[in-house]
Parts: C-alpha cells; structure tokens; sequence
C-alpha cells in the first residue's frame, strides 16, 4: 500500500507537467486532489500500530551500495506522512479556479510525493534520493509562479536552491560516512560516529531552517505563490525536523552537536520574534514565526528524552497545519488586496470580511500557543523536555534554553497581538477588494481550523502514539 499511496501522484503529477496543455486547470486540481486522497487512504489504513513498522516494503536496489527499497511508516513517520498528504490535497482544491496551470498542480503532486517518500523511507540512500527530489520542483514553483516581480522570484528561488543543495551535500557525505564505517545504510542500524553526525546535523539545520542557516526562508515565502509558501512551511521544513529525529536524536554521538542544537533553536526562537514585530508584510512575517517555532522543535530533540521527541512531532505536525492555515490567509487578502503589506489591507477587517478576519486571528492566537489549540501543546511539551533537562544536555545549557524560549513566548505574544490590532481590529478602512471568504477558501481554511482545534483539545490522539515508548523504538 505505501507503494502506491507513492506511485499514484508520482504518476498523476509527472502526467499533469507533461500533458499540461490537453487538460483545463480546474480539473487537473480536482484530479491531484483525488491522487493525494488515495495517498491519505492508503496511509491511514497501512498503519498497523504502536511499536511496528508498518506498511513495509524492503527489496534489493543497489546491491554492490548495500541499499534498498526500504519503505514503512513509524510511530515517528506516520503523522508526517498523513499531515503532507492532508496538506497536499488542500493545495490542490485552493488551485481549483479557472486559469490555474496543470503544470503546477503536478508540481506540487510531485514535492508531495517526494516528501512521502522521505517520510517512508527506511533506507538512508533512499531517503537521501526522495529528499532531493523535491528541490528542482520547488523551484519552479517559486520562480515561475510567483505573484511578485520575475528576477525578485528567480533570486529567491535560487538562493533556496544554492542553500538547500549545499546542505544536501554535507548530508549526502555524512551518510557516506555513517554507511562506510557502521556497514548499513539501514535507518534502524545506522550509528554516525562524531564526524558523520556534525555533517548530517548541519545538513537538516538548513532544511529545518535552524539559525544562522536560516537567511533563504523569508525570501523564499514572500516570492513564492500561496500554494508554494504552504508547502514550504507545512512539508518542506518538516524534511529537516524529520530528518534530525530519525538521525540525530537516537545517535549515541548527539552529545556532540545537542548543545549547539538546544542553544541555536533557542536563540531562534528569540531572534525570530524580533524579527517579526518589525515586519509589515503579512507573509514574511509568517515566515519569521517559523523560524521561532522550528527553534521549538529543534530544542527538544536536542534534549534526546521521550517527552522530547514527542513535543517534536506534536510541534512539527501543529506547526505545520497552524502556518498552512496562516499562509492560506495571507494568501486570500493578498489575491483580494494586490498586496501582503497589512498597512496596505487596512484595519478593521472584522467589519469589512468578518469570515476571513476571525480564520486569520484564530490562526494568529494557535501560532502563538493559546491553550486549547493545536500550537499550545508543542510548546509546552518543549519547555517541558528543556526543564527535564534531559540525557545529554547539562543543566545550565538546557535551563538557558527553556529561559530563552519562555522570553520568545512572550515576544510572539507581542508581535501577533500588533498583526492582529493592525489588520483586523479598529475603525474599518473600506478597499475595493472587500469581500468575504468564497466557498473554496471555507473548505480548505476550515478543514485546517477543525484540525487545529482537534488537536488542541484531544493531544492524545497524537501523543498515544509515543507513550511510554524510548527513543529507539520511536524513532528506529
């Protein structure tokens, strides 16, 4: 089945880019979104339960490397898996409009897929290869379809590539390493040594965005189109949290890079809200806060607990249906208002698209962390993990950590309160782009909203899955 959940919008994408001009936008959007409904089924009903690997999928491939088509979904993989193809079939239904391009929709079948396999592979080589598949399409994604200037996109759309490629590279020698040293390329078997975890920890850094490595994320967002930012924040970045949970956290070298990890992700998180309080447009905004929240992520899994690795799922899967429905958002006021600037949409947005208003504040409050959302239990199983310390961290590392990401909360507090003060609240400025949420924008943006909220009051549904199970038998 995990077989075919991957074939089905590899071939409908590959399809839609190559048949493009026999086939009307519209209905190619309908059509990928069936392709990835079939991927969803397909996951869902592969999964065998807590502690197996199900779905699995292990045959010879390139015998003189040792590697293999090793494919199943983890308790650590699953959610992932179910979240892209969630995610991907509202980015096809948002491009069910006239004048959509077949060849896009197949674009984004195709980094869905891509990503799939990512989630499915059991086979560092192989995960390796699904990973790089989803950068050339990327690409075009944000250079051809960007809504902004033509050579302001390219640039954008390249400084991703050049970043992303590079980091691919140090992740690239440092499975060499760990395969050639430990003699398996066997996600379950695989032991990077020091130098192997340093090169695959930097390598994940970039995709994650983890800070200094993070310059190419808010360029990229603000020149790719809708679909193309949700994709960035709610699958692509997920690569590298993916990737450092199943490499990084069960090495018995993360003693070597935890404290850069804890350190970096926590000054992240700070430095990011800084960043956004200062913003004024709607998406590079956006894109700062995710920055803030992979910080998050990335100081649990710094911690190598079991309480850690589940704040990195729960934040990673919260992550990325709270800024899809953050992206969705921006994108309709800016396909309403020309622009993502919010003193160019103008205040009082409750009294002028009343629908939109009360999706983009309920996005904003679940970004945030309001208790009874989604974004609410990653954080505070994260803080949890830092004050727990952990069992590699030393306590002043992990402490100065929590103490960082506590300030963060605060300062995202600060920044979403003014994002919300100067777009939806106050005396309503009337634009001739007025009006309210179409029925398409309701389908996906209350899809995302039932989610949100889902998770907010029922965490269990997500976190049964790693109690009271180790770190090994989570991520391996």
């Amino acid at each position: 089945m995990i077989a075919a959940a991957l074939v089905i919008p590899f071939v409908v994408g590959f399809g839609l880019i190559v048949g493009r001009r026999f086939i009307d936008g519209r209905r190619a959007a309908w059509l990928g979104a069936a392709a990835m409904t079939s991927s969803l089924t397909l996951y869902a009903v592969s999964w065998e339960g807590r502690g197996t690997v199900s779905g699995e999928i292990d045959v010879p491939w390139i015998e003189s490397l040792g590697a293999r088509l090793h494919l199943g979904v983890t308790a650590v993989s699953w959610p992932f898996a179910l979240m892209t193809a969630f995610i991907a079939i509202l980015c096809c239904l948002w491009l069910a409009v006239e004048g959509t391009s077949p060849a896009l929709v197949g674009l984004v079948l195709v980094i869905s897929a891509s990503s799939l396999g990512v989630f499915s592979s059991l086979d560092a080589l192989l995960l390796f290869v699904f990973f790089e598949l989803a950068l050339v399409p990327m690409w075009f994604v944000i250079a051809w379809w960007s809504d902004g200037p033509p050579d302001v996109a390219r640039r954008a759309a390249t400084r991703f590539l050049l970043f992303t490629v590079a980091g691919s590279a140090l992740l690239l020698v440092g499975i060499v390493i760990a395969a050639t040293r430990g003699g398996s390329l066997e996600l379950i078997t695989i032991r990077p040594d020091a130098v192997a975890i340093v090169l695959i920890t930097l390598g994940f850094a970039v995709k994650t965005p983890v800070v200094p490595l993070h310059t190419w994320l808010p360029d990229a967002h603000s020149a790719a189109p809708t679909v193309g930012s949700v994709l960035l924040a709610s699958v692509f970045l997920k690569l590298g949290t993916y990737g450092l949970l199943v490499f990084v956290g069960p090495s018995d070298r993360i003693g070597v890079v935890a404290p850069w990890l804890a350190v970096a992700g926590a000054a992240g998180i700070v430095w990011s809200a800084l960043a956004c309080y200062v913003q004024d447009d709607l998406k590079r905004l956006i894109a700062y806060s995710s920055i803030g929240h992979m910080g998050f992520v990335v100081l649990a899994i710094s911690t190598r607990s079991d309480v850690g690795v589940a704040a990195a799922v729960f934040g990673s899967i919260a992550h990325g249906l709270v800024t899809g429905l953050l992206f969705f958002a921006a994108g309709s006021m800016k396909d309403r208002y020309g622009t993502s600037s919010m003193r160019a949409i103008g205040r009082g947005l409750y009294g002028r698209a009343p629908w939109l208003a009360v999706t983009f504040v309920l996005a904003a409050v679940a970004s945030l962390g309001l208790p009874g959302l989604a974004g609410f239990w990653g954080e505070v199983l994260s803080l949890r993990a830092a004050y727990e310390v952990g069992e590699v961290l030393t306590r002043p590392v992990a402490w100065t950590g929590l103490g960082l990401a506590l300030l963060g909360i605060a300062l995202t507090t600060a920044y979403f309160v003014r994002a919300i003060r100067l777009v939806a609240q106050g005396e309503p400025v009337p634009h001739e782009g007025d009006r309210d949420l179409v029925r398409r924008e309701l389908a996906v943006m209350g899809a995302l909203v039932v989610a949100v909220v889902v998770l907010g009051l029922a965490p269990q549904l997500l976190l049964d899955l790693f109690e009271p199970m180790s770190w090994m038998a989570v991520a391996r």
